[in-house]
């Protein structure tokens, strides 16, 4: 149970009991606590431990309780019992885009409605419309998120993923009978969503590897189980698979489980051209196995440099690694420092001092703070007297500082006509501007890269801030010729931002590389909302590393990150 956890697992409960149509106060109760956690300095578990968080204002003596419960046993058994008052189906609505627990209650109690195929139904055949509060627009939206739910159904953030497939694969460690182990498929390529997770193991024991697998934790049903594959689903309906090879096999199984299916098809194609054949189970001349002690030997045989996992997407890599012009892709260690982040000036939890004070442990040069402007009043964004306030606490910061730079930045709303929602008198008091789309998103391909090219025109602006404002799983990216601003970007020496948060991973890997082809330059940012989400950067290297990008493209891979805002 971590901070997180609770602060979710309460603000569930409000939601939750909205559904239930339960007092107004009783659900704020639980969404203020959420939100008083978030922002408290204080260590929560510190707090319960000591028997301290009753004395803090809005902690009652219920709420304390319930609290101790969750971080003393992890679980909530309050909270338990109210999941299991409420249709499931309604619980699961809770996912639409556009629906919140109010109206899901108003739906069920009006139509009887506790599914989201039923409200697929209804949307379809105009039932929603009969009920006050809901009108043809808003069905249209519900609509449209229902079809974004069925469209990812089986899908999963690769977080998600990566730490479960961590967390498998520690069961393999130190196990005798076991040589080597590896996740592969689409975790091992860093893709941004997954399907399953595949992971590949080297035995002579087979039999005993699958009973390790299939007894783990995580496991609530075993779909199938043999002794060279067996396939599980997850707590989280998360499938995984496991093979089982002999260590002479497990180069050749690593990398055609790796994939992707794509770059095994062009590899086996080439390796037809040569009159050899590759499969899972080794590469052949005239069926005389040629024997490889690791993927990098696999490589060779083909006369090829090795090619990073990532970026096996037959994306141009064979013909680079042939030729000997494959990228040296950028590392965690080449970033030096951290530009877009959100303080308690805004909608972060965290202090300038903290945040500073956390980048400096991390080993990074700078940090750039980046709260968002007046026009997002739903994240609290700040007014010229709020900005004044915050570069005079940056500036006495700062001299502190001897090595160690904090940037004074914002995210700035651009809005529906592509003007920045600070005056330039305000705009220039920053050391530099992201400038982002929050609203509006429906506007056509001509009109929405119309208004994202008159931002990137704006002399202030030196980022474009997640450039095709999607969210991964549930918001389709905007309307927008892509190309046409990627060229307004270097032309207006603008960088385009590779926001790292793993509901955004903006801009897609898949545009990358023709990006950086046609001159531009890239920022890899968190989007951080609170210390821990500075780590995101992690993500956002998968990313770039995705897309072909090495050091030299990369603006915060430089130790003078203001070279670029000239």
């Amino acid at each position: 149970m971590t901070k997180r956890d609770i602060i979710r697992t309460l603000n569930h409960i409000g939601l939750l009991l909205e559904i239930k149509g339960e007092s107004f106060f009783k659900s704020k109760a639980y969404y203020d606590a959420a939100r008083k956690i978030e922002l408290m300095q204080e260590d929560i578990f510190e707090l319960v431990k000591e028997g301290k968080l009753g004395h803090i204002k809005g902690f009652g003596k219920a709420l304390t309780e319930k609290i101790g419960e969750l971080v003393n046993t992890g679980k909530l058994k309050y909270y338990e019992d109210l999941q299991s008052s409420i249709p499931e189906g309604l619980i699961q609505m809770l996912k639409i885009p556009g629906i919140g627990a109010k109206k899901i209650k108003i739906l069920y109690d009006k139509l009887g409605i506790s599914t989201i195929q039923e409200l697929k139904q209804a949307c379809l055949e105009d039932k929603l419309l009969i009920i006050t509060g809901f009108s043809k627009k808003g069905q249209e939206k519900i609509l449209e998120g229902i079809i974004v739910i069925e469209k990812y159904a089986d899908k999963f953030h690769f977080p998600v993923g990566d730490i479960i497939a961590q967390e498998i694969i520690k069961s393999f460690e130190d196990v005798s009978y076991i040589k080597r182990y590896a996740v592969a498929g689409s975790l091992r390529r860093k893709k941004e969503i997954i399907k399953d997770i595949d992971i590949l193991v080297s035995s002579d024991e087979p039999d005993k590897v699958m009973d390790i697998f299939t007894s783990h934790y995580y496991v609530v049903e075993v779909t199938s189980k043999g002794n060279t594959k067996s396939s599980v689903i997850l707590q989280n309906g998360l499938r995984a698979d496991l093979r089982v090879v002999t260590d002479k096999q497990y180069p050749y199984a690593l990398h055609h489980f790796t994939g992707s299916k794509e770059h095994n098809t062009a590899l086996r194609h080439l390796a037809k051209q040569k009159g050899l054949k590759i499969n899972e189970y080794g590469i052949f001349s005239d069926e005389k196995l040629i024997e490889c002690k690791d993927e990098n030997d696999i490589f060779k045989v083909f006369g090829m440099d090795f090619i990073q996992p990532e970026i096996r997407e037959n994306n141009g890599e064979l013909q680079a690694a042939i030729e000997g012009k494959l990228p040296k892709l950028i590392e965690s260690k080449d970033i030096k420092g951290l530009v877009h982040v959100h303080t308690n000036y805004s909608d972060g939890s965290a202090t300038i001092k903290d945040l500073a004070r956390e980048c400096i442990k991390r080993g990074y040069k700078y940090l750039g703070i980046t709260d968002h402007s007046k026009s997002a009043i739903y994240a609290g964004g700040l007014k010229k007297d709020d900005i004044i306030k915050q570069h005079n606490e940056i500036d006495q910061l700062n001299k502190k500082y001897l090595s160690f730079q904090i940037l004074k930045g914002t995210e700035a709303d651009i809005l529906a006509d592509g003007s920045i929602d600070y005056s330039d008198e305000v705009l220039k008091t920053f050391d530099f501007v992201i400038a982002s789309i929050h609203s509006s998103f429906k506007m056509d391909e001509k009109k929405m890269t119309k208004r994202i090219i008159k931002a990137i025109e704006n002399k202030y602006v030196k980022i474009l801030g997640h450039p095709t404002g999607r969210l991964l799983l549930s918001r389709e990216p905007y309307n927008i010729n892509i190309d046409e601003i990627v060229k307004a970007c270097v032309k207006n020496n603008v960088i385009i931002e590779i926001n790292s948060n793993p509901y955004r991973l903006d801009l897609d890997w898949r545009y990358i590389k023709a990006a950086k082809e046609k001159g531009a330059k890239f920022v890899i940012s968190p989007d951080a909302h609170s210390i821990k989400d500075l780590d995101y950067v992690r993500y956002g290297i998968n990313v770039a590393r995705k897309g072909w990008l090495e050091k030299s493209d990369v603006a915060n891979a430089s130790e003078d990150l203001s070279l670029y805002f000239k």
